[in-house]
Order: C-alpha cells, then sequence, then structure tokens
C-alpha cells in the first residue's frame, strides 16, 4: 500500500512519520528521513505507534446516556442545551476544554465559536496544565509568546542547560540531537533536577536543587555574571528594558544553601556559563509545573536577555512543551487567557478578531483558566461543558474535586476516540472522534514548524473530525461562518487571521499561506514560522520593540513544613503517556515499567519502614493512593516521585491525580504538581500475587491491583487482605488444574481450553511467586505443560533476561550485563553494534550507559 508521511502524536518535538497502511487497521511505522525536526529518528513510543491503531475501546457511534444515536439527534441534543443554558444564564454559563492533542484545525474552530460567537472567553485546554507559565513568561518578556530558539541552536550550542527537562525519557529524539553535539561539537551539559535522571547521569555536571529554588538559582547566576563583567551592555542598551529598580530588586542570599547544593558545584555551574557564550537553556515541566513557573520562566529569560545570549545562533532560553499540538492551540486563542492569532484582549484587539470573523459578538475579556473552570463547574457557575481529546478526571490537579464539578454539571459532552474513560462516564453526551492515523490537519512543534498530518485509515463507525462536530453544533445554534468543506478551509481562514491588520505588530503571521489551494495543502511540506531565530533581525513584540527584564523573586523556603513531611514529585515515564488510552494498547511499551512505582531515596525508606518491592500509600490533604515502591539513590531524601499514567481503568492504585493540591501560578493559572507536602506509609498486604488472562479480566475486588497488556493478553497483580480465593472468581470458564496449600495460603492454578493456556493465577502469602515473563509467553503456546504451568517455570530454565531496558529490541538488563562482560564492551555503541541495544530511538542509551559504568567499577 502507499506510503503516509504524517506526524507523531506524542510529544512536543513533532517528528515526522512515514505509515504504511498493511491492512485496513495496521501498519508498519518508520522516521520519515525528509522531516527536519527529527530527520528519520522516532522514539520508543513513535516506533511502536502500529501497535496502538487497532479498534480496541473505541467509541465507535455517538451515545447519549447509554443509548447509541445518530449524529443529527446527538448535535441537535448539544446545541439545544447550550443555547438554552446560555438564554438561561448567559455565556459565561457553558465552556469548552480542549487538548494538546487536537489538530490546529480543531482547535481554530472551537476557539472561534466560543470566544466570536457565543461571546466568552470559557475555552482553555490541558495545555494549561504543561506550558501556560512558558506562554506568561515569554509574553511578559518578549510581549509575545514566541519561542525564541529552534533545534538547530542545539547543534550550533557549546552549553546546553536542562532544567526540570528528563530529555533523554520524554523527548528522546531532541535528546539525540543534544548527543551527536557533544560528540561532534563537544558542546557541555548541565541537567538541573531534584532527581538524578537517566539524563542527569550523563550530565558533564547535575545540580540536584530543592524543589523550586530555580529562581534562586538563575537570579545568583545573573548577579555573578554582572559582578563578573559578563554582561552584554550593548545588548541591553538597544534591545532591552530594564527597570530602574531591577538590580536593587534581585534578592541576595546564599544561593547554595537555598538550593541545597554544594558550593562548589554552584560555582562549577557559574563558571561553564559565563566560559561559554553559545548557550541554550532548556526547560520544560519542571520549571511550568510548579506556582511560581512563570516566574522561573521570567528568571531564565532575564539570564540570556543580560547576557545577549538571544536570537544568535547556538543560544537562548528554549521552552520545549510536552504535546504534539500545543504550540497550534496557543497559535489559534485555544488558552482562555488569549484571543486568537497572539491577540489579546484590548479593545482593538477584540474589535479586529470580530470584524475578521464577522461575528455577533466578542468576549469581554480573558476566560476561566483550567482550575477555575472545573471549580466554577462544581460551585454551579458552570452548567454545561464540552470536553475534547483529553482525561480531566485523571490529569487535573486533585481529581476528586474535578470529579465532584463534572457530577454537579448538568450537561456534560464528551469527544473521544476512546468509549470508557474516567471522564466519559459523567458525560451526558459522547460523541466519537477521529484518532490518530485518520485525522487531517496541522500541528506546530515546540520549534514553531507547522507540519501536516495525514490520515491514513478509514475513519471507523461513526467517528468525525472534532472540527466537523463543532462546525456542525454551531451551525445548529443559529451561527454563520462554519461552512467549512474541508480542513484547508479553516486552515487558510487561520492564516489570514494572522496577517489581518497584523503590519508586522506580531512574529506570527502566516498570511502567505492564505491562499492556498486544496493540492497544496495536501502536499504541505512542513515550513517553521518566524525562521530559525525570530528576534534575531526584528524588533520584540513590545511597543517600543524592546524585551522586557522581569524582577523575580525566589519563594521562600517552607523548612517548618519540609521538617515533617515529605516532597512529592510527579512525572512521566519513558515508554508511557499522558492516561494510557493509546500507549496502554501497545504490549511492547507496557513492559519498561508495569506498576505505579514510588521512587524513595534509601534513608527515606529506612526511616519510613518502606522494603523495595513492597507496597506503600502516598498520602497528601487532598487525597492518598498505593505505590510499588522503588528505593532509588536517584532521589534526593525526602523526596517522592510517582508517574502520572494510571487511572481507574488500569489500576487500584497509582492515582496522581488525586494527590497534588489545585494551587497555582498567580500569573500563567499552571497548577503546581511538582512540589506538593506528602506522607508515605507501608501497606502490607497479607497475600499478593498476579493473574494472566488472553482476555482482559474485570476489576479484581482487591486492595492492590494494576493491569497491563502484553504480547498475548493480560498481565494483572494483585495484593490485598483477607480470603485470597475470591479472586479465583476472575478465572474464566474451561479445564482447570489448581494447587492449593491452604497453610500456607498459596494458591496456583491454570485454565486451558483445548490445547491453548487462557488463564494463570499465583497468590501467595509469603515470598516465591515465579518470574511472569515465561508463564505469560505460555498465552501463545501451543500445548503448554500443566505441570510446568503450575511450577511457574520451564522443566529446562530459559535464561533470565531481567528488566527490559531497550524496549525497541525486547533487551533486559541481564543480557546487557552479559554482553558487557563477556565481548569486554566499553562504550554505548559497541553494545548496540554487539546487541542492537539503544540503536533505535536512543531512549534507553543514558540506562546501557549507567550499566557500562556499573560494570566498569565493579571490574
Amino acid at each position: 500500500m502507499t506510503p503516509v508521511k504524517t506526524t507523531c502524536p506524542y510529544c512536543g518535538v513533532g517528528c515526522g512519520v512515514i505509515a504504511t497502511p498493511t491492512a485496513s487497521r495496521s501498519a508498519t511505522i518508520k522516521g520519515d528521513p525528509d522531516h527536519p525536526a527529527n530527520v528519520g529518528r522516532l522514539c520508543s513510543k513513535g516506533t511502536h505507534l502500529g501497535e496502538t491503531i487497532g479498534l480496541d475501546g473505541r467509541l465507535l457511534v455517538p451515545m447519549i446516556g447509554a443509548k447509541p444515536v445518530q449524529w443529527d439527534e446527538a448535535l441537535d441534543r448539544v446545541a439545544s442545551r447550550f443555547a438554552a443554558t446560555i438564554a438561561e444564564h448567559g455565556p459565561d454559563s457553558v465552556a469548552f476544554y480542549a487538548s494538546g492533542q487536537m489538530l490546529t484545525e480543531d482547535y481554530y474552530v472551537a476557539n472561534k465559536l466560543m470566544k466570536g460567537f457565543i461571546g466568552t472567553g470559557n475555552i482553555d485546554t490541558n495545555s494549561r496544565l504543561c506550558m501556560s507559565s512558558a506562554v506568561a513568561a515569554h509574553v511578559r518578556a518578549f510581549g509575545e509568546d514566541v519561542v525564541p530558539c529552534s533545534y538547530d541552536d542545539l547543534d550550533a550550542a557549546d552549553l546546553i542547560v536542562l532544567v526540570g527537562s528528563n530529555t533523554a525519557w520524554c523527548h528522546p529524539v531532541v535528546w539525540q540531537r543534544i548527543e551527536a553535539a557533544r560528540k561532534t561539537r563537544g558542546t557541555k551539559l548541565v541537567v538541573i533536577d531534584p532527581r538524578r535522571t537517566e539524563t542527569a547521569e550523563c550530565a558533564d555536571l547535575h545540580l540536584a536543587i530543592a524543589p523550586d529554588t530555580d529562581v534562586a538559582l538563575f537570579n545568583g547566576l545573573l548577579l555573578e555574571m554582572r559582578a563578573t563583567w559578563r554582561l552584554d551592555g550593548r545588548f541591553l542598551a538597544e534591545r532591552v528594558d530594564v527597570p530602574e529598580s531591577f538590580w536593587k530588586d534581585l534578592a541576595r542570599l546564599d544561593v547554595a544553601k537555598t538550593c541545597g547544593i554544594a558550593g562548589e558545584d554552584l560555582q562549577a555551574f557559574y563558571d561553564l556559563f559565563a566560559d561559554h557564550p553559545r548557550t541554550v537553556t532548556l526547560f520544560s515541566q519542571g520549571v511550568n509545573q510548579s506556582t511560581s513557573g512563570t516566574d522561573k520562566g521570567n528568571a531564565i529569560i532575564n539570564l540570556h536577555l543580560a547576557t545577549g545570549r538571544i536570537g544568535k545562533p547556538g543560544a537562548g532560553p528554549f521552552s520545549i512543551t510536552g504535546q504534539p499540538n500545543a504550540m497550534g492551540g496557543r497559535e489559534v486563542g485555544g488558552l482562555a487567557s488569549t484571543l486568537a492569532a497572539h491577540m489579546g484582549f484590548s479593545d482593538a484587539e477584540r474589535d479586529r478578531a470580530q470584524r475578521f470573523w464577522r461575528s455577533p459578538k466578542i468576549c469581554p475579556g480573558p476566560g476561566l483558566k483550567a482550575v477555575d473552570m472545573f471549580e466554577a463547574m462544581a460551585k454551579g457557575k458552570i452548567k454545561a461543558v464540552w470536553i475534547m481529546a483529553t482525561n480531566p478526571a485523571v490529569s487535573m490537579p486533585d481529581a476528586r474535586m474535578a470529579r465532584v464539578a463534572l457530577a454537579n454539571c448538568p450537561f456534560v459532552v464528551v469527544s473521544d476516540c476512546i468509549a470508557n474513560t474516567d471522564t466519559a462516564v459523567y458525560a451526558q453526551v459522547k460523541l466519537p472522534a477521529l484518532a490518530w492515523g485518520e485525522k487531517h490537519g496541522t500541528v506546530t512543534n515546540s520549534e514553531r514548524r507547522i507540519s501536516r498530518q495525514r490520515g491514513f485509515m478509514a475513519a471507523p463507525g461513526e467517528a468525525r473530525a472534532d472540527w466537523w462536530a463543532i462546525a456542525e453544533v454551531a451551525k445548529r445554534m443559529g451561527f454563520d461562518g462554519f461552512d467549512y468543506a474541508g480542513p484547508a478551509d479553516i486552515f487558510r481562514e487561520f492564516a489570514a487571521q494572522t496577517g489581518f491588520e497584523n503590519h508586522g505588530t506580531r512574529a506570527l503571521d502566516l498570511s502567505a499561506q492564505a491562499a492556498i489551494d486544496n493540492a497544496a495543502y495536501d502536499t504541505m511540506a512542513p515550513f517553521r514560522w518566524g525562521g530559525a531565530s525570530p528576534y534575531e533581525h526584528r524588533p520584540f513584540t513590545t511597543a517600543d520593540g524592546k524585551a522586557r527584564m522581569i524582577a523575580v523573586r525566589p519563594m521562600p523556603r517552607d523548612d517548618a513544613t519540609r521538617a515533617l513531611r515529605l516532597r512529592l514529585n510527579t512525572g512521566r515515564y519513558r515508554d508511557q503517556w499522558h492516561t494510557m488510552t493509546r500507549t496502554g494498547l501497545s504490549p511492547t511499551l507496557s513492559q519498561h515499567r508495569r506498576e505505579p512505582l514510588v521512587e524513595v531515596h534509601p534513608e527515606t525508606a529506612q526511616s519510613h519502614g518502606l522494603v523495595d518491592g513492597g507496597l506503600a500509600r502516598v498520602a497528601t490533604q487532598h487525597g492518598s493512593s498505593v505505590y510499588r515502591v522503588a528505593v532509588s539513590t536517584a532521589q534526593r531524601r525526602r523526596d517522592l516521585f510517582v508517574p502520572i499514567h494510571w487511572t481507574d481503568h488500569t489500576s487500584s492504585g497509582g492515582r496522581t491525580g488525586l494527590l497534588p493540591s489545585t494551587l497555582r501560578d498567580p500569573h500563567s493559572g499552571q497548577p503546581g504538581f511538582k512540589n506538593t507536602p506528602a506522607t508515605i506509609t507501608p501497606y502490607k498486604p497479607e497475600w499478593s500475587g498476579f493473574l494472566i488472562t488472553r482476555e482482559r479480566p474485570s476489576a479484581p475486588d482487591c486492595a492492590y491491583w494494576t493491569v497491563v497488556r502484553t504480547a498475548h493478553g493480560w498481565l494483572t497483580e494483585i495484593a490485598g487482605r483477607g480470603d485470597a480465593a475470591v479472586v479465583t472468581a476472575l478465572l474464566p470458564p474451561g479445564e482447570r488444574a489448581e494447587m492449593i496449600d491452604a497453610r500456607r495460603g498459596v494458591i496456583r492454578a491454570a485454565v486451558t481450553v483445548g490445547d491453548a493456556l487462557y488463564a494463570a493465577l499465583f497468590v501467595s502469602r509469603g515470598p516465591g511467586l515465579p518470574p511472569r515473563d515465561w508463564l505469560a509467553a505460555q498465552l501463545g503456546a501451543d500445548d503448554p505443560s500443566v505441570t510446568e504451568l503450575l511450577a511457574g517455570r520451564p522443566a529446562a530454565p530459559a535464561p533470565d533476561r531481567g528488566p527490559i531496558v531497550c524496549v525497541c529490541f525486547d533487551v533486559g538488563m541481564k543480557t546487557i550485563l552479559a554482553a558487557i562482560t563477556e565481548r569486554a564492551l566499553v562504550s554505548v555503541e559497541a553494545v548496540g553494534a554487539a546487541i542492537n541495544a539503544g540503536t533505535n530511538c536512543g531512549s534507553c542509551r543514558p540506562a546501557i550507559a549507567k550499566l557500562l559504568l556499573k560494570e566498569v567499577s565493579h571490574a
């Protein structure tokens, strides 16, 4: 079949993908060598996209309640309820909550309807949770939300500073670019992160600063540059507005003590920055997801402005986004704090947008940001909400509050490609959306590069594009201006709006694309607006053309609270994405981290009675959840780390969204997910075990369970108290072989149908559970031995690969260690040449490097 060039639906790197359909719901996936963002590279998630495009769990027809209906009936219901709510309670009583998973064309139509026709600013997006602090920092400093760097700058930098970014895991293709720069240019790398991540393991210098002390660190570096005459006086005079009180307002404090790092490490950072003028500071969620995230962003920008390290090759403050189209949403006004096309809410801008849209009304100002929106729902102020392509019942901070809000809202609409999510259970109307591989439109990546996303599979069932459903509702509400024949019409309109009465006042100007015809839209090659460095040859987007230095102060350390409680940090795993509705379908991606782990320092584990591999309950003032314990020296003492991915559909534990507070940045409204006071206590079950099944089982009736996909079925970890025999109800019908030792609390059972294994259950009140991998593989074996199944191992033991390190080639830790020892391998490249590990996406290369270092030190 014909290969189709499209883009990856995961992070903001914006990698090009070539998908070649092999059947109606399958395809081979490879990186696009012609796409400038990745030049053929893909991470593990992108590599295994082909495992996620089946129809498992898909929403295929519109639903009103539990009843399937035709599109006309569903759309009429949405339009009439929204119209009636507005008529009775006003436009601010309704809201849209969108997603960085949406295409730019979808976002554009949603924003136009809400702000330009309904007349309220109440449209926000899950991007509020991941990068809105960077937006606010850009606007304060530059006058416009413009990322002033490109990936080219990483290639040209002599120093790269990663702040709050586990790049090797979360943006692996960018990490490969950093690795290449280090190899070819000798580029130095500094990682600033409370955790010693796999990214930090590879750095020339790792600063494990205390949570939320970034402003103190960068203010201190700025003062050091001033004291040692390293500022760029000419650049400051010509291109930067520095308030008279700016230098007086910078707090002078003991930076090393405040940040909790050694003085010699701090000085080493100062020296590296001073000695390498070509510096890129790349920052991500560790900066943004904070109650002081905007100030952190401006502290970084201040440093680059004052030293003239911006608008030049290899230099600049670089915010890298988490979602594939967070940038596209920012461009069209998907955030409640912007109007459209990088315009704000001044009278002139509102008038300009209304005249362009020819709309009956225009919103009077900004709408409710995400957390405020859900609080307004909980209080009954928002009475109708349309949620598109996101799962806020899991992802919002204090997710319990978000669920209360959804339950209290009289009318909830959910557009999604997945039928059953934690959010969808609250919907009165569910609309089947297109998934990746079926959509047509555009996305914008972290370096402002616009690429086409193209469908290569037919829409299944009654699934339709989000823009189409929004436009149909708009027309049913009596609004003109929504008669789009396809996404090309919407793109042309958006491009025209960016240039409408712009006259060079905004850097975002796509008006050259406004006359593009359908054929050219279909074949559109990736292009980057603003060039490699938007502010190299043009003024900043302010009235006088100068950037602004923003005085920011460090957050005070809450030492009294820190003495009594731990600090909870949250984040992503390498091979999973958001709430796993896509990556959870891949058996390959599910093997890297099968359970939600709470990572703790050994001293913290000892002082709290925790055991590596045991269970523990993490609690905050908002909620609690159970995790598997992983003891790790990568954690700071008294800090905890948990992943964000698990939901009610995948685990009874690991519910991280229940834990963070709704405290948020006063400028951006972004919640602080990275620094929540918490406690941890051991959870000691009376028994534990696991269940392997060919079909996905029902949720077990026990205290702890978590389920993941395997190559031939499902693996469910279980633990609880009381009678363990209750879990035998999860076994499917078939011929059952059992071994039960009531005295030791041991249950072993296997269910076969014909010559095939359909399920196996292992439970014990003590140690002695067998490894999972061999048993899981027997689901696909021919005529497995019942004796071997009950023993939990083959008669001739297979080699133990250890935990999976390289998911692309299915290589375990023990396999890598054996190869290093037996073949005397001394480099990551040598390991790759010998056993392939690390030669595809590269995200496991830091782990391989760590294993090499471990073996060398042992030798």
